[in-house]
């Protein structure tokens, strides 16, 4: 076992396609797997400030090209995206750096991305969505090369094949 991961598994979801209470589960901060809470998904849903985010076509494949773009930037290695109607997966290997803060980047320039987009198409500035992802995002470190084998193998494949209902 390494010291440091050999690479990152990041999952993010899109905004108010899973709640914190999520009938289907939720992962708290720091805190893991959670059980579901339907009072607590009702609340966050209440709380929401824009409408739910599901990504077609086109916005799927503007985020993946940032990821890679970024990637290619950033000389980290990516072994895989898979950008879904309500969530996103990336595995990549960026020595140096926290899986936390590749996270980040990645959400942040997907976001500028589509924003750039959406002025492209005629969005005035006023009704511009600024609510794309949700709050943070699952990171899992891999330390081996069968969990990254894993990990590529699951976001590239795994949902197509009833891994996940969303396309």
């Amino acid at each position: 076992m390494h010291d440091d991961p050999i690479a990152f598994f990041i999952t993010w979801t899109c905004y108010g396609t899973w709640m914190p209470g999520d009938e289907r589960g939720w992962t708290k901060w720091h805190r893991g797997d959670q059980l579901a809470q339907p009072l607590l998904a009702d609340w966050c849903r209440d709380k929401m400030v824009e409408s739910a985010v599901f990504l077609d076509l086109e916005q799927r494949q503007i985020v993946e090209s940032v990821v890679r773009e970024h990637c290619e930037i950033r000389r980290w290695t990516l072994h895989a995206v898979n950008c879904r109607t309500n969530h996103c997966h990336v595995v990549v290997s960026a020595p140096n750096y926290d899986g936390e803060q590749v996270r980040d980047q990645l959400k942040s320039w997907g976001k500028r991305r589509l924003k750039k987009r959406e002025r492209q198409l005629g969005v005035s500035e006023e009704i511009l969505r600024e609510h794309w992802w949700t709050r943070k995002g699952s990171v899992r470190y891999l330390f081996d090369d069968d969990s990254l084998v894993a990990a590529t193998e699951y976001a590239l494949d795994a949902q197509d094949v009833g891994g996940s209902k969303a396309n």
